[in-house]
C-alpha cells in the first residue's frame, strides 16, 4: 500500500460539518459498517525490523518519541505493510509525566524509568508543573501534524494518552510494567486518598489539555489508555478510573464534540458496563477476557456504544488454525452494532508479520450480515 498525500487535509476536527466518512469515524459514530475497521495497538514498534533501524538512528526511545521525523516514520510503518483503516500517533505513555518535571530514562531491561518518583502531596508541590507542559510536548503535536499531510485519504488519524491512574502508576512507582505491582500506588491511593487527589487533579487536566492539542493538529479520534484499571479494588475504581475519563470526555466534547474518544478500561471486569455509561466514551475497549455475548448485549445493545476489541495477543503469536477461529469468532460475535477489530492489548514484539497481515486481510474480507 502506497503512503501518500491527502487529496484534502479536510475540515477542523469538531466543526460539526461534515459526516465522517472513513470507515473508522463511522464505526465510532455508532454506525454498524458493511465490515468492521480494523487498526491494533501498537501496530508501530518493535515487532517490526525496520522499527529497530529508525530506533537506533534517534538515539533511543526518547529521541524516537520527541523528533518528529522519526516518529512520523514509525506511525506510518506499519500501513507500509498492512491495509489498516488508522494510524495512532507514535509516542509513548510516560511523555505526559516527563513533561510535567520527572526525568524520563529507558534502561535495558527495565523499559521507562521516572525520577524522582512521586511519593507525596509535597513532591507535586515541588517539582510538578503544568506550565511546562506544551513546550515539552510540542514535538508531539508537530509528529501528529505532519502526519495529516502524510496519511492516505481514507486512513484516520488517532491520538491518544494515558489514562490518569495509569499515568500515576508510573509516576509514583518510578518504573512501568506490573513488576511493581503497583503496591506504593496504591497503599497512597488506599490510605490517603485525599493527599493523592490533587496528582490524579494535576493529571486529569494535562490529559484533557495534551488530547485538545492533537485535536487541534489534526487527530480525528482520540484513545485514551487505562493500562492498569484492573488493579484497583472495587472501592476505588469510581474514584481514580471512571470519574477522570468522565472529566476528560466531557471537557474534550464541550469544545470538540464530533471528535470521537475510545477508552480502554484494561481490567475493568464487571465494572466495563457501569464505566461505559458513566464516562460518555464513543467506544470501549474490551480486554482479551471479556466475553462476546456480553459486550454485544450490555455495550452494543443496552448502551447502544461502539466496542473495539479483543483478539488476544498471544494467539496473534501463535497463529494458524486458532488464530483464524477466534478471529472467525470475534467478527461474528461484535458485528450485530458498531465494531471496531482489534486487540484485547498490544502486539508483542515476537510476534511474526506474517499472522498480522493474515488477520487483517481476514477483518477486510469479512462482510457484516444483513439485519
Amino acid at each position: 500500500m502506497d503512503i501518500g498525500t491527502r487529496d484534502a487535509v479536510g475540515p477542523k476536527p469538531g466543526s460539526g460539518n461534515v459526516q465522517p466518512r472513513k470507515l473508522l469515524l463511522r464505526a465510532l459514530a455508532g454506525e454498524r459498517t458493511e465490515r468492521p475497521p480494523v487498526w491494533l495497538m501498537r501496530q508501530a514498534g518493535r515487532y517490526l525490523p525496520e522499527y529497530h533501524k529508525v530506533r537506533e538512528a534517534a538515539g533511543g526511545m526518547v529521541g524516537l518519541c520527541t523528533t518528529p521525523e522519526h516518529a512520523v516514520e514509525v506511525t506510518l510503518q506499519p500501513l507500509r505493510r498492512f491495509p489498516l483503516d488508522a494510524a495512532i500517533v507514535f509516542a509513548d505513555l510516560p511523555q505526559v509525566a516527563a513533561a510535567l518535571g520527572q526525568t524520563l530514562d529507558y534502561r535495558v531491561g527495565e523499559g521507562p524509568v521516572l525520577t524522582p518518583p512521586v511519593r507525596s502531596t509535597a513532591d507535586i508541590a515541588e517539582f510538578l508543573s503544568i506550565s511546562r507542559l506544551h513546550e515539552e510536548l510540542a514535538p508531539i503535536y508537530e509528529t501528529v501534524s505532519r502526519l495529516t499531510r502524510a496519511l492516505p485519504a481514507e486512513t484516520a488519524l488517532i491520538g491518544y494518552a494515558g489514562a490518569p491512574w495509569t499515568i500515576a502508576t508510573y509516576m509514583v512507582e518510578g518504573r512501568g510494567g506490573a513488576a511493581s505491582e503497583h503496591s506504593t500506588v496504591k497503599q497512597w491511593a488506599l490510605s490517603d486518598p485525599d493527599g493523592f487527589q490533587p496528582l490524579m487533579d494535576l493529571l486529569t487536566t494535562a490529559v484533557t489539555q495534551f488530547l485538545g492539542r492533537q485535536i487541534e493538529a489534526g487527530a480525528e479520534a482520540v484513545q485514551l489508555f487505562d493500562t492498569w484499571a484492573g488493579v484497583l479494588p472495587d472501592v476505588l475504581f469510581d474514584r481514580w478510573c471512571v470519574k477522570p475519563a468522565a472529566a476528560i470526555i466531557s471537557a474534550l466534547k464541550a469544545q470538540y464534540p464530533d471528535v470521537p474518544v475510545i477508552v480502554f478500561p484494561r481490567g475493568a471486569g464487571l465494572s466495563y458496563n457501569g464505566f461505559a455509561e458513566a464516562t460518555g466514551a464513543d467506544c470501549i475497549g474490551l480486554d482479551s477476557t471479556v466475553p462476546l455475548d456480553w459486550a454485544a448485549r450490555n455495550l452494543q445493545g443496552a448502551l447502544g456504544r461502539c466496542v473495539q476489541g479483543n483478539l488476544d495477543p498471544q494467539l496473534l503469536i501463535a497463529g494458524g488454525p486458532a488464530l483464524h477461529a477466534e478471529t472467525e469468532r470475534i467478527l461474528r460475535g461484535l458485528s450485530g452494532g458498531p465494531f471496531v477489530f482489534n486487540l484485547g492489548h498490544g502486539i508483542n514484539k515476537t510476534t511474526p508479520i506474517e499472522h498480522i497481515s493474515a488477520v487483517v486481510e481476514q477483518v477486510r474480507a469479512w462482510r457484516t450480515p444483513a439485519v
